[in-house]
C-alpha cells in the first residue's frame, strides 16, 4: 500500500482526493498538511512538512503557489518523492521544481486528468496532418469564475504540444481586440472565459477551408483529477529522483 502525504488537505481538491484514497486499496493517507485544520480529517494534520513526523512513500499536492517553495524545500530534505498538482507557478518556481527533481523525484503536469494527458498526444498528432494542409489553430479555455489565472495551464500545455510537434517556431497570440490586422499563419490564439461554476472546458480548433476540426474536453467534477493525482502518486513512489509528468503515467 502507497502512504500518502496531502500537501492542501483542507482545501476542496485535498478533501476530494481523500475521499477517493478512502476507497482505493493501494492508498492511504497518512497524515495532511494545511495550516487551517477544522478538524475533520480522518488523519492527523500539521502546518507544514516539516512539522509531520510520519513516514510516507509520496506527497501529494493540491494548494496554492505560495506554499510550493517551502514543499519542495522539505521533500528535497527528506527525498520524498512528491506530486505538484498546485498551478500557477512562476518561472523561478519551475526551475525550482528542477533543481529538487534531481535528488528526489518530482512530477508536474499542468492537468493530472488522464483525458487530457491523451488529448495532447492526439493534438500533435492533428498538428503534423492539418497544419500543413493550411489549418490554423485557435485554443479556448473555460472555468469557474473563482480561478485566479488565465489563461489556464491546460491550455497552455495544450498550445505547447501543438506548438512542440510544428517546431516551436508558432507564437502565442491572447488579444486580438487591439490589432487591426488579420491573424498570421505562424499563430495560435488562445482566449479565455471564466463564469459560473465552470469546472473546466478546453477546445482546440482546427479551422481550413470548408471544415473545422474540434478537439473538446470536459470536466464535469473535479475527482477526474484526484483520480488522475492518486495515479500519479503511484506511479512515483519508489522512484528515487527525476522529473516526470503525466505522459509518463499513462504510458
Amino acid at each position: 500500500m502507497i502512504r500518502v502525504i496531502m500537501h492542501g488537505c483542507n482545501g476542496h481538491m485535498g478533501k476530494v482526493i481523500a475521499s477517493l484514497a478512502s476507497g482505493d486499496p493501494d492508498v492511504e493517507i497518512v497524515a495532511g498538511i494545511d495550516v487551517a485544520d477544522d478538524g475533520t480529517a480522518p488523519f492527523p494534520v500539521f502546518g507544514s512538512l516539516k512539522e509531520c513526523p510520519i513516514e510516507a512513500d509520496v506527497v501529494v499536492d493540491f494548494s496554492t503557489a505560495k506554499a510550493v517553495d517551502a514543499l519542495l524545500d522539505a521533500c528535497e530534505e527528506r527525498k520524498l518523492p512528491v506530486v505538484v498538482c498546485t498551478t500557477g507557478l512562476s518561472k523561478e518556481q519551475l526551475s525550482h521544481l528542477t533543481a529538487v527533481s534531481r535528488k528526489t523525484a518530482v512530477l508536474k503536469s499542468a492537468n493530472m486528468s488522464v483525458g487530457i494527458n491523451l488529448l495532447q498526444k492526439l493534438l500533435k498528432e492533428a498538428a503534423l496532418k492539418l497544419f500543413p494542409a493550411g489549418f490554423d489553430i485557435e485554443v479556448l479555455e473555460k472555468h469557474h469564475n473563482q480561478k485566479v489565472d488565465a489563461p489556464s495551464g491546460t491550455a497552455l500545455a495544450l498550445a505547447d504540444s501543438v506548438n512542440e510537434a510544428l517546431g516551436g517556431d508558432m507564437r502565442y497570440v491572447y488579444d486580438r481586440t487591439g490589432v487591426r490586422e488579420k491573424r498570421t499563419r505562424d499563430e495560435i490564439g488562445i482566449f479565455t472565459i471564466r463564469g459560473g461554476n465552470i469546472v473546466g472546458e478546453h477546445e482546440v480548433i482546427f479551422a481550413g477551408t470548408d471544415e473545422v476540426i474540434t478537439f473538446k474536453h470536459t470536466a464535469y467534477s473535479k475527482a477526474v483529477f484526484a483520480k488522475g493525482a492518486l495515479e500519479a502518486a503511484k506511479f512515483l513512489a519508489g522512484r528515487e529522483s527525476g522529473l516526470y509528468d503525466m505522459s509518463d503515467v499513462i504510458g
